[in-house]
């Protein structure tokens, strides 16, 4: 009986047939040290020449998947359990997840990581390429709200969703952060050093991916602690303001409101507060440090390795630490 494939024109048949034997393998098809099927089956099971069967299994066995010897055939070496990371974007501290992620686990796997960019086309169309051709999956999401109907096609023991998640989700594991509870309770532990400020401003670009729900979360602190305040929606201060504090959470506005107080003769700490989203080596020396709220992003990476190595279910939400530095 044929097997049900049709072969496109994206690539060779050699290569898509490799693909085929590759992903059979790493599904548990094929077992380590077990023989695969002849030359003459494969052939005729996809109708392909002889020729194709056997360039596919020397492209497998260069890349030490597979092996043969004499009286046995072709067989299986080794069968790696390929993974599925998907990312929003490069950031210092997603290469931190990433790296911890990676050591955690054993040579027996293999990462591919991908970044969607927060865009959902992107997203849908990695995702959609990867489902049935890994071992397990770990995926941020595009939107912190949305669930994707894409998650539905994947096994929930072999899907780790990361970082957002404020959608129901019990049946699948996460690690989460908390954009709502735990911001709150991270900006409470600075509440003595905000009030030396005469207004918090927190910036929150009108087309930035990070969680509304913040806002609403910063504006219930003001209003609890009788703090003067502003969110802005503005892509970039312009203009830093002397005896005001800023809660920013992309990299480049520390960096932009660093510059601009400078211009002015303006020092961090002493003419202006300044608090970070989501710590890097970097606010460590920024003029004389600067204050972060961020989760431990080594330990989710961590997590997400016991995710794979255990199998064991994950329900947990991070805490958000506070980093005190200079700056406030």
């Amino acid at each position: 009986m044929k097997e049900k494939v049709s072969f496109g024109q994206q690539s060779t048949k050699v290569k898509q047939l490799s693909d085929i034997i590759e992903q059979d393998i790493m599904m548990g098809k094929y077992k380590t040290d077990t023989s695969l099927p002849s030359i003459n089956y494969l052939s005729k099971a996809y109708n392909v020449s002889r020729d194709t069967v056997f360039k596919a299994f020397s492209d497998l066995r260069e890349r030490k998947l597979i092996d043969s010897t004499p009286g046995k055939g072709y067989y299986v070496t080794n069968r790696q359990e390929k993974i599925f990371l998907l990312l929003d974007e490069y950031s210092p501290f997603k290469n931190t997840l990433y790296n911890s992620f990676v050591r955690k686990l054993s040579t027996s796997y293999k990462v591919d990581l991908w970044f969607h960019q927060y865009n959902e086309h992107i997203f849908n169309t990695i995702l959609r390429e990867a489902i049935g051709r890994y071992n397990y999956y770990v995926v941020m999401n595009f939107d912190n709200e949305k669930f994707s109907p894409l998650f539905n096609k994947i096994n929930p023991f072999r899907l780790l969703l990361l970082d957002f998640g404020k959608f129901e989700k019990e049946n699948y594991s996460y690690i989460c952060q908390n954009f709502d509870d735990e911001f709150y309770n991270a900006l409470t532990q600075l509440t003595g050093r905000l009030k030396r400020y005469r207004k918090i401003v927190f910036q929150l670009p009108v087309d930035s991916k990070h969680p509304r729900a913040s806002a609403d979360s910063f504006r219930q602190y003001c209003d609890d602690n009788e703090l003067v305040y502003e969110i802005s929606g503005l892509e970039d201060i312009t203009d830093v303001e002397k005896d005001v504090a800023y809660i920013v959470i992309r990299q480049t506005d520390v960096v932009n409101i660093i510059k601009r107080s400078r211009e002015n003769g303006m020092k961090c700490g002493r003419d202006f507060g300044l608090v970070a989203y989501n710590d890097t080596p970097a606010y460590e020396v920024i003029d004389d440090g600067i204050t972060s709220l961020s989760i431990d992003w080594e330990y989710m990476g961590k997590q997400a390795a016991r995710f794979i190595l255990t199998g064991e279910k994950i329900h947990e939400y991070l805490h958000t630490e506070v980093h005190l530095r200079k700056s406030v």
